[in-house]
């Protein structure tokens, strides 16, 4: 066990410790006010305050770790070897930077909070990220710092053994709509009719009719094939149905449907399902409950995980919806049309309620690349450079890379041309090790 001495326990200091010490790098680490204490222990330990006691492992702590509620912080982004960081600590410090309050700061989504341009859909967009304003935002920066903390610990502990990681991958599929044409019933087919004549797409008035008659397959209906690359993974993918109501923002099957309901089931026996939360969702708990019922009765077991739609997040109103009606898991933190690391880690981390100052149960597994993220590469050799670099970077940290995938990115459809291969790549990157 790693001993840490501070001058106060906060909870952001016990917060940021258990994510680098704990989820990144394996090992327990314990919090002491007590300089008798500390000097007893005969394993790993560190001080971690405003000054150095004597010649121990010393990291210069940040004001932000013993503060509550949000200040104007003067955040210095500068590098530091083949990364960046900010919170300088000072020459007697054994790193150069925070990287408690750093990471806090990244993890936290500190910024998010702090007064900023929202897009059209409400949601923070990557440009207003310091991620993104300083050009780290390929990098997983707080897995990376917490190696360079292992490398100096070791060098001071050379005799202590740190566990070792591998590199994980969990796939996500989205289901905005199991299918282009089936289901969809005597009016939304009616118009889709009607507009396909007014703007002449009679290849898409034909396809319309030969699905719907049987005499071709559904081409968002690409289930079978998932299914079947799954049954080729050692890791599980995880499926997100949108159950909701239709609406402006929501066009998906009829949760009622008995088809649509056994689509869902067969999918469970293979794989894990959570729930798309429907945009309006997002900001009526009552919806989501509903919603939350609905998939529940599906699967016949409690829900474990969603996503919001659009991947829009209302920080922190969206997150304690989820833990109030106890939901575990979240995978809506992540950028639509940026590939990179929101929150600067590639190891799901918990909640922190920066409101009530309090770390919560909800696990946050941020996904790093989006599909619509790789349509800015044109050529599928710019794709697949784009995904192997971002691969990489997981890789390099043994952390778990989560892609976002549609179930409609695999149909034959010209725009999602090689994506299939794309998600080749993703699924062998995991066989590799």
């Amino acid at each position: 066990m790693l001993l840490v001495y501070t001058h106060k326990i906060s909870p952001r200091v016990k917060y940021a410790f258990r994510h680098i010490c704990t989820r990144i790098l394996g090992i327990e680490v314990g919090f002491t006010t007590t300089i008798e204490n500390f000097i007893a222990h005969d394993s790993l330990k560190m001080s971690y305050t405003k000054q150095q006691l004597g010649n121990e492992f010393f990291i210069k702590s940040n004001e932000i770790m013993f503060e509550q509620g949000l200040s104007d912080v003067d955040v210095n982004v500068q590098d530091w070897g083949d990364t960046k960081c900010f919170f300088s600590t000072g020459e007697k410090s054994a790193l150069p930077f925070d990287i408690f309050s750093a990471s806090f700061y990244l993890l936290s989504r500190y910024e998010e909070y702090l007064p900023h341009v929202k897009d059209e859909y409400g949601r923070f967009p990557a440009s207003e990220s310091i991620a993104y304003k300083y050009g780290f935002l390929h990098q997983p920066v707080v897995d990376i710092w917490a190696y360079k903390f292992k490398d100096a610990l070791q060098k001071q502990f050379p005799e202590f053994e740190f566990p070792t990681k591998t590199y994980r991958i969990k796939p996500l599929i989205d289901v905005p709509s199991a299918y282009a044409y089936k289901l969809k019933g005597i009016m939304r087919t009616f118009g889709g009719t009607l507009k396909d004549l007014a703007r002449f797409r009679f290849r898409g008035l034909y396809f319309r009719f030969a699905v719907l008659l049987g005499f071709k397959h559904d081409p968002h209906d690409t289930f079978k094939y998932i299914i079947n690359r799954q049954r080729h993974s050692k890791f599980k993918f995880l499926f997100f149905f949108l159950i909701g109501d239709y609406s402006t923002y929501d066009k998906g099957i009829n949760a009622n449907k008995k088809n649509f309901i056994s689509l869902i089931k067969h999918v469970a026996d293979y794989c894990f399902v959570g729930l798309k939360v429907s945009f309006f969702a997002i900001e009526n708990e009552e919806t989501l409950k509903k919603e939350r019922n609905r998939i529940e009765d599906i699967i016949n077991r409690p829900l474990k995980a969603s996503r919001q739609s659009f991947s829009k997040l209302n920080l922190p109103e969206s997150y304690r919806s989820l833990i109030d009606l106890e939901i575990k898991e979240d995978y809506t933190m992540g950028y639509v049309n940026h590939i990179g690391f929101r929150a600067g880690s590639c190891t799901p981390f918990l909640f922190y309620d920066l409101d009530y100052e309090v770390q919560t149960p909800l696990m946050i597994n941020s996904y790093h690349l989006m599909d619509y993220a790789l349509l800015k590469n044109k050529s599928l050799l710019d794709k697949k450079k784009a995904l192997n670099e971002i691969i990489y970077q997981v890789r390099k940290v043994n952390g778990e890379f989560i892609p976002v995938f549609h179930n409609y990115t695999f149909s034959d459809n010209l725009r999602w041309k090689g994506f299939k291969e794309l998600f080749n790549i993703i699924l062998e990157s995991a066989h590799n090790e």
